[in-house]
This record gives structure tokens, sequence and C-alpha cells, in this order.
């Protein structure tokens, strides 16, 4: 075990102190007075010899004398010892594992201490525990508690010790336990038991119980004892500033406590140990007895108001009259009405007292002076100066002013109380001649009007006319406003606040019915948009309501006048955001919304940007068509209309207009829209767009391929019509499994029900509660009978029948690949039917069928279907060349997939050929041999390349329509003539124009490169999409010609000469000057370059039309025209007030300039004057500007000055005093010094640095060092 001490700088030159017996210079680094540093031997004495360290060695040789404090150990190792029978786990197959070492590791961790296990030979536990001591001690008593089996015994000590044995805080309890390792269990102050529980080991159990019976032992030495004694002799007990008790308490250690004057207790109490206590009685009993013989009272009548100067600040009077005279004074409570004081002491100190009494009371006196109480304040002063300058010079008179009253009371010595009087006399006098006050009612309502936003009003009024205006608060809903100040100014202000009073009682309000939805738009982000409004109309008041109040009402408050403007003004605004708002909805068939979005979003976002309105695209996984459009109503109509075209563009989309009867509108949309969904799904997905209700209007658009517009428009009149004779509706339920196999394929069987019958037949659609819910509509007979075919086949697809057919092995994986899909497909299609095929490897062609005794019939009859088309089934090939593979398949093989659901056949491409340019050398094995025989390796001349054939599997005739259709999707490539000067333009930045194009027309467009120099622009893609590219491209082109021309116009050049030093005005702050002649005139100002020395630095470039130039030119000249008549002036103003005149990011300044339309330059940080500042305007601005500013530097210069006076007597920041750099610790003739003869110490050596203790043991685990 080992210590480490470290020395400070401090701490060393302290040991030193204590080491070296004579005094030794040392060198004060920061002194201004710089001694010799010390040597190296005297700074660092060397260590004494091996005989100076025996224990008969009187005086150890050197420095090292014996008066250096002993450095203690920072860490202690203790070991505990835990019988066999008290150890809590008695497994010895798990020492070192399993609980006891997992508790000893939450030890080490959570106390920081170190714990080494081992068993003893008796099976007892030792457990070694080393670290910081206060470590050790809470290690040890989560030992105890957590690996020894605790035992319990009581303790029974008298009730009235229990708290010394808790101590402050509890903090005496915790230290014994934390010694004696043990749980001690004081029970609570309510309940009588006298019986403390300890609980721990046998040992700690012993050591806990005799600690608490040595504390009651020690209370039991202590008495307390309780002391009569008259009130009236307390003082004399107690002694001239409790110096008397003070001594005997400190003589004989005993407790005293006299009960304070204002506490009517008569009797005193000592504490303490027996003997002494006694003694300490014995000496106050005498006391009290002499006093009672020997003294004597007179009583004596002191004004009440007197009674506090003769007991004086903390009763210092009392006590300096009984230390001077022996002689104590009672005075009276506070609360009483009596004036008779009493004096106790011996005759014939007694004259001596009254005497000092007298002095005492008369040494002070009170006076009050007249003065109106609206004038205190001023009396005061401003932050208390004018009080302040009596005060100082008489620090104690007291001067008191109660508000509402109209005198001044002062409190003090006698004389300085009169001359006190006389100068504020003199001040009141002054102050009633040249000041003046007037009260005002206006209706309290009108108040914060005056007081204006942040008080701007109210202050500008005070500074104007040099007043105090005081305006009672919301709460007192008081009407009196009183102006105090100079008489001609409290006129002024009077004046002017009754007209804006007047002015205010002519104002009107009103009541604005604005829909709440548009209050925040209307109040715009943080606040923007109504900040704006109230700019405009600034002297009107606008209140939104609270938004929880969900109230529609906005108040605006003002003049007359200025409420109607207002009131129009916001009006338009919410016509404005109530046209905006209009919505429409737009069904587009749901795979034409990629094209109307465009690649990244591009023909969505020029749709919103040319009609301004917001367009809502459903979510791409989403069922929903509908497309909405929000903005202004023509706009909305604009957007529809050319989405729709899109559409139209697309595909062959017909649109009909039908009028029905707008009263037949709902029936035939039906619950939910279930009726009119049914005919739309029915008839392809067709759109059909009913009016918006109670519009009036009966025209019905009906929307979609044209085949199926015309299907739709007759089943909806045939659906009216019924509508309009007598309708009838019957329900009728069916699992719903067999809903397709009742619709049939592509509606078949519902088509032949509902022609058959006459009745529309409605299934339930996916979003649908209730799935088995089928509803027929029409005609009572029509329906009935629907109902009664339904019902038929409903019931037969209950009996559930079983069958079987035979169909060739070789067909079989054609059902069962990709997971059963084509079994799926028919289980879905036919009722749920299932089919069951022989399990692989088994030459069975018997396949199962099981179902509905129609749907395994019909499910049969498709399967045979299949097997037909796949014994016809041949294969075609298709020779397109590889590089337009991609763009047939296209994307993620959208294209080839639509191909192959169309025609219901297979289609497989080649792999990619890496290389496809033929090599004229034969292809060669690796190891040298041919590639084989000539026949199979070479290509006829004219024959297409294994690489561009496409292979199409199925239906011979299907095969053939596929081909074709393949075919038809290969690109074919048109020329178009552009001239070459245009090509950059058609391109765009960065591609963007060339890419717009591309994908609005989707074709490819490839401009030649640049060094060509060609015209020829290549398109290539569908030929239906090329005519439409190349009319879209030849009208770019006519756009750009048009530009050019336009661009030529722009292009004229005008120049005007100014003298640079108009340039900084003519540019403006931040350049708004020369951006509003810009934007105003539409042309470019180029200003000359400063740095260009070739450049003339007067001539002024303005670019643009003709005649825009000429405009801006005189716009420039006319500013040039007012600089001339402007004049500078240089005005002296202290440096120290120019951050204030500035204000925060230069506001003030700026206000200052705006108000006075002049410019205002301070000097730059090290110019030669800091004081000149340079005013720019006109003359007689200039003038006024001046004079403000003057007036400003005097006001603020009063504060600076003041808050100067106030630094000197502020003690400065430890940080500003100045200090000399230290040059660190500094000793001469060290060892490593070239002039030192001795030789550097061997650190290496033990003789020359011996060890101060053992090394430190390794850290081990808790059971024990590796082995």
């Amino acid at each position: 075990m080992s210590s480490v001490a470290v020395l400070t700088q401090e701490s060393f030159a302290e040991h030193r102190s204590g080491l070296v017996p004579q005094p030794i210079k040392v060198a004060t680094l920061n002194s201004e007075e710089e001694s010799d540093p010390p040597t190296y031997k005297d700074a660092f004495p060397p260590l004494p010899e091996k005989a100076a360290c025996l224990e008969n060695a009187q005086e150890p040789a050197g420095a090292w004398s014996n008066k250096i404090r002993p450095i203690k150990a920072s860490v202690i190792t203790q070991v505990f010892h835990v019988p066999l029978e008290e150890r809590k786990y008695k497994d010895m197959n798990q020492f070192g594992e399993g609980e006891q070492a997992k508790i000893c590791l939450e030890i080490m961790q959570r106390t920081g201490a170190h714990l080494e296990l081992s068993l003893a030979k008796d099976q007892g536990l030792s457990i070694m525990v080393s670290g910081k001591l206060d470590a050790v001690m809470k290690a040890r008593k989560d030992i105890v508690a957590r690996l020894q089996t605790q035992a319990s015994a009581t303790v029974a000590i008298p009730k009235e010790h229990h708290r010394f044995v808790i101590g402050k805080n509890g903090e005496k309890l915790q230290d014994l336990e934390l010694k004696t390792a043990t749980k001690i269990q004081i029970p609570r102050p309510d309940d009588t038991s006298n019986q403390i529980r300890i609980t721990g080991t046998k040992e700690g159990i012993e050591k806990a119980r005799h600690e608490v019976l040595l504390i009651s032992a020690e209370q039991d030495k202590r008495a307390v004892e309780r002391l009569e004694v008259e009130k009236a002799f307390h003082p004399f007990i107690a002694g001239p500033y409790n110096r008397l008790v003070g001594e005997i308490m400190q003589e004989t250690g005993t407790r005293i406590n006299i009960p304070p004057p204002s506490v009517n207790r008569t009797e005193i109490v000592f504490t303490g140990e027996k003997e002494q206590l006694a003694q300490a009685v014995a000496r106050i009993r005498k006391i009290y007895e002499e006093k009672k013989k020997k003294t004597t009272t007179i009583a004596v009548e002191v004004k009440k108001s007197q009674h506090k100067y003769v007991i004086g600040p903390k009763g210092n009077s009392l006590q300096e009259i009984l230390e001077r005279t022996g002689v104590s004074v009672e005075i009276p409570p506070s609360d009483s009405a009596s004036e008779t004081v009493i004096l106790r002491g011996e005759p014939e100190k007694l004259g001596q007292a009254l005497t000092e009494v007298y002095a005492k009371a008369n040494s002070f006196t009170v006076s009050s002076v007249s003065a109106p109480s609206w004038l205190h304040r001023f009396i005061i002063g401003k932050k208390g100066q004018n009080l302040a300058k009596i005060t100082q010079q008489m620090p104690k008179v007291h001067v008191e002013f109660t508000e509402g009253e109209d005198r001044i009371t002062l409190e003090g010595p006698t004389e300085d109380v009169s001359v006190a009087q006389e100068q504020i006399e003199a001040m009141v006098k002054d102050l009633v001649n040249r000041m003046d006050y007037v009260e005002i009612n206006i209706d309290h309502k009108f108040h914060r009007h005056l007081i204006g936003k942040s008080g701007a009003n109210i202050n500008r009024i005070k500074d104007q006319y040099k007043v105090s205006v005081r305006i009672p608060p919301d709460s007192e809903k008081s009407s009196l406003i009183r102006i105090e100040g100079d008489p001609q100014g409290v006129r002024q202000a009077k004046r002017e606040l009754l007209e804006l009073a007047s002015r205010m009682e002519n104002e009107r309000t009103k009541d604005l019915i604005i829909e709440q939805r548009f209050h925040r738009t209307i109040i715009g982000q943080k606040g923007e948009r109504i900040r704006e409004i109230r700019d405009k109309f600034p002297e009107v008041i606008i209140n939104f309501p609270d938004p929880a109040q969900k109230s529609d009402i906005v108040q605006l408050r003002g003049p007359k006048n200025e409420v109607e403007k207002c009131t129009k003004y916001m009006q338009k605004m919410v016509a404005d955001l109530v046209e905006n708002s209009y919505s429409i909805s737009v069904p587009i068939f749901k795979q034409f919304h990629k094209n109307i979005i465009g690649k990244g979003g591009a023909n969505i976002k020029k749709i919103r940007e040319e009609s301004n309105t917001k367009i809502d695209l459903p979510a791409e996984n989403s069922n929903s068509e509908t497309i909405i459009i929000t903005g202004k109503r023509a706009n909305c109509e604009a957007a529809r209309s050319r989405i729709l075209s899109i559409q139209k563009d697309l595909a062959n989309i017909a649109e009909v207009e039908v009028s029905i009867p707008a009263k037949l509108h709902n029936s035939l949309i039906g619950t939910k829209g279930r009726l009119i969904r049914s005919i739309m799904e029915e008839c392809g997905g067709v759109h059909i767009h009913f009016p918006v209700e109670g519009s009036g209007s009966d025209t019905v658009v009906i929307r979609g391929p044209s085949s199926d517009v015309e299907k739709a428009r007759k089943q909806l009149l045939h659906l009216a019509e019924e509508k309009q004779t007598k309708s009838f509706t019957v329900d009728i339920r069916a699992k719903p499994e067999y809903h397709k196999f009742l619709i049939g394929k592509g509606g078949g069987k519902i088509r032949r029900v509902r022609d058959s019958t006459g009745a529309r037949v409605i299934f339930p659609a996916a979003e649908d509660k209730d799935q088995d819910l089928i509803t027929i509509v029409g005609k009572e007979d029509a329906v009935r009978e629907a109902q009664r075919e339904l019902e038929a086949l409903i019931q037969n697809l209950d009996n559930v029948v079983e069958d079987y057919m035979l169909v060739d092995p070789k067909h079989h994986r054609h059902f069962v690949i990709r997971r059963g899909q084509v079994l799926r497909e028919i289980a879905e299609e036919y009722g749920g039917v299932m089919v069951s095929f022989p399990r692989s490897g088994t030459q069975s062609d018997r396949v199962t069928l099981k179902g509905a005794k129609d749907c395994v019939e019909a499910a049969k009859k498709r399967i045979q279907e299949i097997i037909e088309d796949l014994e016809a089934q041949v294969t075609i090939e298709c020779a397109i060349p590889q590089k337009f593979h991609r763009s047939i398949m296209g994307p993620k093989g959208s294209k080839i997939q639509q191909i192959t659901r169309d025609y219901n056949v297979q289609i497989k491409f080649p792999d990619r050929e890496e290389n496809p340019v033929h090599s004229a050398e034969p292809a060669v094995h690796e190891n040298g041999e041919d590639a084989g025989d000539g026949r199979d390796t070479k290509e006829e001349p004219g024959s297409p390349r294994r690489c561009d054939i496409i292979v199409i599997s199925g239906r011979k005739e299907k095969c053939e329509a596929a081909k074709e259709a393949l075919e038809a999707l290969v690109p074919v490539t048109i020329e178009v003539e552009v001239p070459f000067d245009l090509h950059r333009y058609i391109i765009g930045q960065k591609g963007s124009g060339i890419r717009k194009m591309m994908d609005e027309f989707e074709v490819n467009i490839h401009v030649p490169a640049p060094e060509l120099q060609s015209d020829i622009i290549a398109i290539t893609g569908l030929a239906a999409h090329l005519d439409r590219a190349k009319a879209g491209l030849l009208e770019r082109v006519k756009e750009l010609q048009a530009e050019q021309e336009d661009r030529a116009l722009r292009s004229f050049k005008l120049s005007v000469i100014v003298d640079p030093k108009y340039h900084p005005k003519i540019i403006g702050r931040k350049g708004a000057v020369i951006t509003q002649i810009r934007l105003e005139h539409d042309v470019n100002i180029q200003f000359p370059d400063k740095e260009d020395g070739s450049q003339p630095q007067d001539q002024i470039t303005i670019t643009g039309y003709e005649k825009n130039t000429e405009a801006a030119r005189d716009a420039i000249l006319k500013i040039v025209g007012e600089l001339e008549q402007m004049v500078s002036e240089d005005v002296p103003l202290d440096h120290r007030v120019h951050a204030r005149i500035i204000g925060a990011r230069g506001k003030a300044i700026r206000k200052i300039m705006d108000e006075f339309k002049v410019d205002i330059r301070f000097p730059q940080s090290g110019a030669p004057d800091p004081n000149c500042v340079t005013v720019t305007g006109l003359p007689e601005n200039v003038e006024e500007a001046i004079d403000h500013i003057l007036n400003l530097e005097e006001e603020y210069l009063a504060d600076v000055v003041d808050s100067e006076a106030l630094q000197l007597y502020m003690k400065p920041p430890a940080h500003e005093e100045s200090k000399a750099p230290s040059r660190g610790f500094v000793v001469r003739d060290a060892p490593w010094t070239a002039s030192s003869g001795e030789k550097a110490p061997d650190m290496s050596s033990s003789e020359e640095f011996p060890s101060f203790g053992a090394q430190v043991a390794p850290k081990t685990l808790p059971w024990g060092p590796k082995r």
C-alpha cells in the first residue's frame, strides 16, 4: 500500500516556512523590486544522511527537521472476517462464481473500493477492502448487509435521549450506522416506546449497543434547572450588552437562557453538568438578591414619540445608560398609550441616569413642512437627486413623504432638522411659483388610445411640452387625468389631450363579418399581413376574436372615413380569399396520372404556375382517380381543361353531356355512390360527373373511351326513365367468393340477367363494410325475376360436389408454377372451387375439383380451354435491333406486360450482347482450337443477329398480333432543320429545355455537337408522337427567333456623365435607389469599376430599350440635380454619445435621417477627429437636424457624466488589474546548468530518489489474484 502527496506552489512555500528556521529571501515574481532568485539548494534542500534517521538521533541534519507534517495515506486497507455460520452463501463448489461474486462486483462499482475474498481453513470468509476511508466504510456496510446473516437486538434508553442519538439532521445516526455496519431504528416522537432496534452482525450489534448506551450515559450527567427572577431584574443579570451572563457561561460551561424583553416570561433556564450548573445558579441568585436589596425606582414622563430615541437603534441607548450608570430603564410597549418611563438602580446613580434619559429623548425632534402632494415627486427629483443633496449634508435627518397628504415629515437631530426644513420650504416655494397642475376628465375607455402603442403618444406629449401626465390604471376605471409641470406646457398638453379625446369620441366602431377560417390568413405568418394593413391604416384599431370563441366578428375602430376605407380594403381581401378558395374535382384515369405529373413533376408544375392554382393528386398507392384543383374559379376551370386535354390526347377519350332532371341525381348516385359506381365499373371505368348539388343544372357529363361512353349513356338514361316511372329495390345475400362467378367473365352472366329481366344488379365495392349484400334495382316485376334467378344460382353454389378430369402430366407444370397462380385465378373466378393436381413425381393424370356444381363445371371448361391453348401453342420470332429493346419494354417492362395481357402470349427477349460490333476474326476457344463447325457459327449475310431476335409463344393468331404490336413500338427517326445559333437555347440551362420537350412529346431529341456546326436536329420516337414533337420544336424555334429580335432592341446603350461623388447616393442604401430605377424603367445600369483605372470614373452606362434608357437617364439626372443643391456641415459631437444617438442596429439614427431628410455620417474608428460628425442635405433640413442632435448630445452627456462619476467608486474587475507576466519558478546554480560543477542526479538510482513507501498492489478480482 502506498500514498502519493502532491505539493502545489502554495503548499510548497508553506512547508518551507516550517522547515527552514532562518528566514530565506525568496524572489517575489510579481513584486515591483525584483531580488535575485533562490539557489537550487535553498529551494530544494538535500535529504538527511542515513545516520540522521536513526532513533537515537536527537536532531536530524539539514533543513528536513521534525517540524515537517506527516503525510497521511489517502488509501487504507481493512480486513473483515465472516464466520461460516454467519455466511449467507455457503455453496463451497462455486467460490468466485454465482451470487456472492456478483454482489462483490456491485459493491466495488458502487463504492469505488477494491475487494479481495479468500476462504479460511474453517470455511470462514475473509474480505480485504482497500480504498479511501469513506469508500471502505460504505463497502464494509454493504458487505455486512449482503454477505453476512443478520441478527437484531433492542436497547432501552430514556425517550429524551433519543434525539442525541439521532444528532443534528440525523448526521450522528448515519455516522454510527456506518462505523458499526448496522441498521439502527429509533421510534418516532409520537411513539411512547423507548426501545431502539439494532440490526446487523453480532459484532456490529454489540458495538452499536455500546455506543448508544455511552450517549445515554453522557446525557444522564447533564441537568436542567429553571430559576424564577422578576422581569425587571433581567437586565442586571444579563449585564450591559449581555457581557455578565456571557462571562458566567464561559466560566461554568453552563448554557443560560434569559427570555428577551419582548417575551413576558420570568424564568431563566440553565443547562449543563450538574456541579457547574449549581455554581452558575448560585452566582445569578446572588446577583438577584443583591440588586433586590440595593435598588430603588423612579418614574418619569417622556413623550411617546421620544421613546424610540431613548431606546436607540437595536436598544443601544438603553445598554449605554446601563453600562455608564448601572441603572436599568424600562420603556412601556409600543402598543401601550402610557408615557411613563421607570428607572431602576442604586439611589445615588438614578440622577445621572435620569439626565441621560432626558438628553437622549431631546436629542431628536420631529417637524413637518406644508407642500402640495403633487409637488412631492418634484421635490424628490429624478432618482432622488434633489432630496439626496439635503440628506448627504445631514445624514441623520429622515425625510418622509406620505402619499395623498400635503405635508412632508422631517425627523432627526434638532439642529439638522431646522436646517433641512428651511431648505425644503425654499424648494417648495420655488416650485409653487414656477409649476402648475391641472386635472381633466376623459372617459377611461379612451385612455389606452391616448397612451398609444408602447406609450408612443403620451411620451411624445411629455417630451414636447416638458410635463408629467398621470393616467390612472385600467383597474381603477377612473376618468381623471392629471397634468403637472411648466404652466404653459400644462396648458398646451391639456389642449392636445382634449383634442385627441374629442377626436376619439367622433370615432366609430364597426363589426366586420369574416369567416374564422380566413382569420389566420389575414393575420399572416408572424402577423406580417395584419401589420401591413395597420401600417396602411394607422389610425384604425383592428381586433380579431379569440380562436377559442369560434366567432366571425372582426372589430374595427377609428375615425369614420379611415374605418370605411379599411373596411372596403379588408372586404376586397376577403373576396379575393373566397375567390381563391374555389375547389373542383377532376376524375382522371389512373394510368394517365403519371403523364399529367410529367418527368420530375414538370407538367403539373407548369400547369400550377400558369393557372395560378393549387393541384392535389391522390397518392400513388391510393385507388382514388380524383385530382383536386383549388384557386380562383376561372383559373380552376382553365387548369381542369388543360388536364382533361392531356388525357384526351393520350387516349381516345370522348365526352358526352346527358340531360337528366336534377331531382333524380341523388337516387341515381345511390347510397354512398354505389349505384353510379356500378354503372362506371360495368362500362369500362368511365367517369360520370354530376353537377354540384343546389346548382339547378340537369347536365351530367360522361367521359371515357367512345364505345364505353355510349354504353354508359344508354344505361344512365334507362335508369333515369325507370326512376321517373317507379323504382323498386331488393337486397339479397351471397358469400363474397361467389360474386365473381355470379358476375361472370367480363360481366357476361350478370349482363344476361339484366338483359332478360331489365333490372340492375349492384355488387358491393371493396371499401363497403357489408361484403355479402347484393342490391337489385328496377321495376318491381323485373327485380322479383332477377331475384329468383340470382337466388337459384346462389343455391346451386351452396351445393358442394366433387368431380375429376384427366389432364396430361406434361401440362401440369403450367398450372402449378409461380405458386399456383393459374389455379388461384380459376378459384377466384369460379366461386372458390378447389382444384388439386397430383404430386410431382407421380405419373397420374387425374385432377380433382371440389366446389359448387356450376362452379366445378365452369372450372373444368376453363381448364380444358387452357389445355387447348397449350397444345395449339406456337413460337415465332420477331427481329428487332437490340438497341430498341429497352424502349420497347418501357419503364419497368410496362409496355411488354400490357402486350402479354392483351394477346395472352409469352414474350422472351434475348440476352444483351456486350460487344454488338461484328469481329472480322473467327471465334477461337481458349485452347486455340476452332470454335466449332463453320455451319453453326457463321451467320448468313443479311440474316438477323441472335441478340436481335425476340421469341413470342402462344396461339398462332395471337402471336402474329403481338408481333405487329411489338413492331409498332420500334422508334423511327426524322430530321428537322433548325439554325445552328439557336441550338444552345433549345438545349437550355443544363439541358432543361430539351429535357422538357422530350418529356412532353415522349421522344428523344438529338442535337449535333457544336464542332459539327450542323443545322439538323434528329427526333426519335414512336411514329404517333413524331409529328407533334416536330411541330413543338418548330414552334420553339419561332419563339427563340422572336426573342432574338427583342434582345437586339433591348441592347441599346446610353452613357450619362455623373460626378463620382454622387454615385453612392444614386446607388442608395443597399442598392435601394438604383434597384428601383432599374425595375421601374426595365433597364440595366452599370457603374464604373473603381479599381479599373482605364475606365472613365464619371460614366454610367444604361442598357435597355431606347425609350426606357432615356427615362432612366432623366431619373438619374433628377437625383443629381437634387444632390447638387445639398450642403454638408461638420458638427463637433462628443464621441461618448455617438452610440446612444446611433441606437441599436442604427435604428435611432435612421429615424432622425428619415425625419429630417438628411444623411448623417459618423467618424470611423481611428479617425483624427473622433468627435466630427458630417450632416448632408438641403440647407434648412441640415440646420434642423444639427439642432436636434445637439439637443440629444446635451441630454445624453449628462447621463454619461453621472455614469463616469459612479465608476470612480466601483471596484474595477479583477481582469482589468495589470499583471506583470509570470516568469515561472526560477532558481540559480541548478545541477543542469553549465556553470554548476555538480552532475545531474541519476533518476534510476534508488539512493538519489528513495521510495516514500511500499509499492501499490496490482488490482485483482474479488476472489483473489489470477493464477
